[in-house]
């Protein structure tokens, strides 16, 4: 983990800087009180805070520049 890139799995969540970050079960994130459906080896864009990409049970979250 870095500075700008948070590397989590089911049912975890952590910070992101000061950005609230989770995966509450299989498929679905949270960043920042937003949620969607990541499917497995899909990239999924949060205007305001980041993106999330799903590798099998990995979730990594960045923040956008």
């Amino acid at each position: 983990m870095s500075d700008e890139t948070l590397t989590l799995t089911v049912p975890h969540h952590d910070k992101l800087g000061i950005i609230h970050c989770g995966v509450t079960h299989e498929g679905l994130v949270v960043v920042a009180g937003d949620q969607k459906e990541v499917a497995d080896g899909e990239e999924v864009v949060f205007e305001r805070t980041g993106k999330v990409k799903r590798n099998g049970a990995e979730y990594t979250f960045a923040k956008v520049a």
